[in-house]
């Protein structure tokens, strides 16, 4: 006897596999709680247990019905909540992953439902070995992130150049001439760079590079979410 067929053996299989989707649902969001994402160990639980449930009442409580139409529509409503947790604030997804992690879930939960225990299991496994080696502290899995600042200096010869090598950058954004009254043309650009720059940082270009008249710190944005 496999392990499915003795679940399904006993009297109360029903409950006991919702018991192990909310588990598994548990596990998953347990590991984005200590992250301090917008869903949690309730929301991945719920989810999973949800899932499983209308598995459970599509496959059993219907006899002779089309089970497969109940899980194409859970797998569309999960992205309904999914969608609700992703936002763009500050030129930047967020929530993406969470929504992802979300939808996910909800196939874990129908695993379950469907007496794919072992699938189940091996796929919570997966999910959360994949987020931990995506925190790692590793430039590669770091999610980059972009400073956006106003840069004003005094432009005679190749002070722009001089600029795109200090910030680390290729191009300027929203350009802007103008001649002094002293008769020195002053230049006026935002600069996107993923080079950091703390208040110490700035201090020391200004004072080693007297054209820079000024530079603000207007943003900060996150690039994907991974």
């Amino acid at each position: 006897m496999t392990f499915e067929e003795w679940i399904m053996s006993l009297p109360w299989n029903y409950l006991l596999a919702i018991f192990i989707a909310t588990v598994l649902g548990f596990a998953i969001g347990f590991e984005r709680k200590i992250r301090f994402k917008e869903a949690g160990v309730r929301t991945h639980a719920i989810v999973s247990a949800g899932a499983c449930l209308m598995m459970l009442v599509s496959k059993y409580g219907f006899e002779g019905a089309d089970s497969a139409r109940v899980a194409a529509q859970i797998v569309s409503g999960i992205g309904f909540i999914g969608a609700g947790m992703i936002l763009y604030k500050k030129q930047a997804l967020q929530g993406l992953t969470t929504a992802a992690g979300i939808w996910t879930t909800a196939g874990v939960g129908m695993a379950v439902g469907a007496n794919m225990y072992f699938l189940a299991v091996g796929a919570t496994v997966i999910i959360i070995v994949v987020q931990c080696i995506m925190h790692l502290p590793y430039k590669i899995f770091r999610t980059k992130h972009f400073f956006q600042m106003k840069i004003v200096f005094l432009y005679e010869t190749d002070e722009n150049e001089k600029i795109k090598e200090i910030f680390n950058i290729k191009r300027f954004e929203k350009v802007n001439l103008s001649r002094g009254e002293d008769g020195r043309v002053k230049f006026s650009a935002y600069i996107t760079t993923d080079k950091v720059f703390l208040d110490n940082d700035i201090a020391k270009v200004m004072r080693e590079n007297p054209y820079v008249l000024s530079v603000e710190r207007i943003d900060e944005t996150v690039g994907q979410d991974k």
